[in-house]
């Protein structure tokens, strides 16, 4: 397995990537050191939130009914409802950008935390604030130095960090123009010279589902 290459496209605010959330766990529990985030920046840019709120939550509806995953009430008052809130995933691909600096494995368990924070327990995931919460959380429960104080500054004006993070989404843009699907999530699962796409219901269908199709490139994974 060790030329197995898994690469998970995505944004941190989309709702369609927070449905394959149970999926992304599987293969990081199974294929962690295989597995490469890809976040494509597709919300970095910030807008105000007032302009998508209604679309969003309508979209979140229809993700929570054909999934199960939980859209809170906190979560449309506290985000989709706050007053002059800002939409974008530029402070959580930074943040994320960061911790895999310090392990790689990081990536995955923050992503899922801060999806958890924003559309569980109702907290604005735009706002660097809630951000460095998120990613201090996750520092602690795996037993990695943090200082909330640094971090926050670094979200705010390291300029090398930005580049780094620009530099990453750019190649997943570029990577993802060249697969057969369209949009975030999707899956590239890479084995030699054979290569599958993996989007749509498999990873909407939670662990099981994902690491089944993942073995239909790879039989001994």
């Amino acid at each position: 397995m060790s030329d197995l290459e898994i690469d998970y496209f995505f944004d941190p605010l989309c709702g369609w990537c927070y449905a394959s959330a149970p999926a992304l766990a599987a293969l990081a529990e199974q294929h962690g050191a295989q597995l490469r985030m890809m976040p494509v920046g597709l919300f970095a840019q910030p807008r105000p939130v007032s302009a998508i709120a209604d679309h969003a939550w309508r979209n979140d509806q229809r993700i929570s009914g054909l999934t199960g995953q939980q859209f809170s009430e906190a979560y449309h008052h506290n985000v989709l409802q706050a007053p002059e809130g800002v939409f974008t995933s530029g402070p959580l691909t930074l943040a994320l950008v960061a911790l895999g600096e310090t392990d790689p494995a990081l990536e995955a368990r923050f992503l899922h935390a801060a999806q958890v924070a924003r559309y569980v327990e109702g907290r604005d995931t735009s706002r660097i604030e809630e951000v460095v919460r998120v990613a201090e959380a996750v520092a602690a429960s795996n037993g990695v130095p943090f200082d909330p104080t640094a971090f926050s500054k670094r979200l705010r004006s390291d300029t090398a960090l930005k580049e780094r993070a620009e530099a990453r989404m750019a190649v997943a843009r570029d990577e993802i123009w060249s697969l057969p699907g369209s949009g975030v999530p999707q899956l590239r699962v890479r084995q030699g010279s054979q290569v599958r796409t993996v989007n749509g219901q498999a990873l909407y269908s939670g662990g099981d589902a994902v690491l089944a199709a993942v073995r239909q490139l790879a039989p001994t994974a």
